[in-house]
């Protein structure tokens, strides 16, 4: 199960990693169209969907990674049961958003697929298609919070923390 989890994360961060260079492609697209005189249709819009494709498809491996922004003040400050209290509750509350988050994204999504929902812009993109991506980002980092949550009740969760952070703070 690990290695499928890890696999999951991984296989969405490199995901991540090809709407972005999707989205450099749109970007210049876009540049050299402008300075061309020649006009690409859609290119503004695709460039939002791709960017917020890849930001929530990111999310679930930046985490396990350790590398979202954590405020540990009172988490460092705390020592045994109290820590691992805060710890677990952190996670659950993440869990139950997340999950939540998820949830609310893969119905708007569905609901758009179901009115036929298309952009209003002049790409006129079926909006199901570019909610997929938030909704699917969604899921995956909703199941690397719960997968946390589970290590950390386990008590086999190893928070990772970057050297860059630790040289910033």
């Amino acid at each position: 199960m690990r290695r499928f989890l890890d696999a999951l994360y991984d296989g969405a961060a490199a995901l991540a990693a090809l709407f972005l260079v999707a989205l450099l492609g749109m970007v210049l697209l876009g540049i050299v169209s402008r300075e061309l005189h020649f006009m690409v249709p859609g290119t503004d819009a695709y460039a939002g969907y791709l960017m917020a494709a890849s930001g929530f498809l990111a999310l679930a491996h930046t985490f396990r990674r350790g590398e979202h922004i954590r405020v540990t003040l009172i988490v460092n400050a705390l020592r045994g049961r109290w820590r691992r209290a805060i710890e677990l509750w952190a996670l659950g509350a993440g869990t139950l958003l997340a999950g939540l988050f998820a949830f609310y994204a893969a119905k708007l999504a569905w609901q758009s697929w179901q009115f036929n929902d298309i952009s209003t812009a002049n790409d006129a993109t079926p909006l199901w298609i570019p909610q997929l991506g938030m909704a699917v980002g969604a899921l995956i980092f909703a199941i690397a919070l719960l997968d946390a949550l589970v290590l950390e009740a386990r008590g086999r969760r190893h928070v990772q923390t970057p050297a860059e952070a630790l040289r910033n703070e």
